[in-house]
């Protein structure tokens, strides 16, 4: 009897401590109308950021697009530290439809872009900001890092665990393998992988897909949902 009380006691303590979770995560979400403790330049209607948010300063420099999706424990940084002045300006913005996976980091010390209906999966590392080692004599971490600004293209699909570094252009529709390092150009309709990464393929409207793509274009499912019938 005694083992079957503590069982039921443990499923209801189990059952209250989910629910309470749910309620907490749904009340501490970032919206335009529920902003929390932030000051973003701008948040868009039906933006959310997932609780808990991850490391979050320089806000008043950010801009969200509408219909965004920021998931749980992401990174969003301007500047180097908390409350720096960093004169007129934004340096981060997010276009309308933007995902950013769990555990992602975006630091925008320089500008740094992300066009309409981007999507990162989870814990991505876009950055404008590196360490410079010029200094064979000083540590790494205490010398002034490089900046260059960052753009990603509309359309754009950021795998998982991929980094985005100083300077680096994306084009339109670009998908960037998990895993990869990502500098320089990369032209629309391109997909990049490998570290650094590279271009294995692209499509032309006068060639298509090359190398040819190996699978047909998936068809969306029109049937009724799993388990009916």
């Amino acid at each position: 009897m005694l083992t079957a009380l503590r069982g039921l006691a443990g499923r209801a303590a189990s059952g209250v401590a989910h629910a309470l979770w749910r309620r907490l995560r749904e009340a501490a979400a970032v919206t335009a109308d529920r902003p929390g403790p932030y000051a973003f330049h701008h948040i868009g209607p039906r933006t959310r950021l997932a609780f808990p948010q991850g490391t979050v300063f320089g806000e008043g420099y950010m801009s969200l697009g509408a219909g965004c999706v920021i998931g749980q424990d992401v990174t969003l940084t301007v500047g180097m530290a908390p409350d720096l002045d960093l004169g007129p300006g934004l340096r981060l913005t997010l276009g309308d439809g933007v995902v950013l996976g769990r555990g992602s980091h975006i630091v925008a010390d320089a500008p740094v872009t992300v066009a309409d209906d981007v999507f990162l999966g989870p814990y991505c590392y876009i950055t404008s900001t590196n360490h410079s080692y010029d200094d064979p004599a000083r540590p790494v971490g205490l010398q002034w890092p490089r900046a260059a600004p960052v753009a990603i293209g509309a359309g754009s699909w950021i795998g998982a665990g991929a980094v985005v570094l100083p300077g680096a252009s994306l084009g339109r529709n670009v998908v960037v393998a998990a895993g990869a390092v990502v500098r320089g150009e990369v032209p629309d309709h391109t997909v990049v992988a490998g570290v650094p990464a590279r271009a294995v393929r692209r499509w032309t409207a006068d060639e298509g897909w090359q190398p040819p793509l190996r699978t047909p274009a998936p068809v969306p499912w029109t049937g009724p949902p799993p388990g009916d019938g």
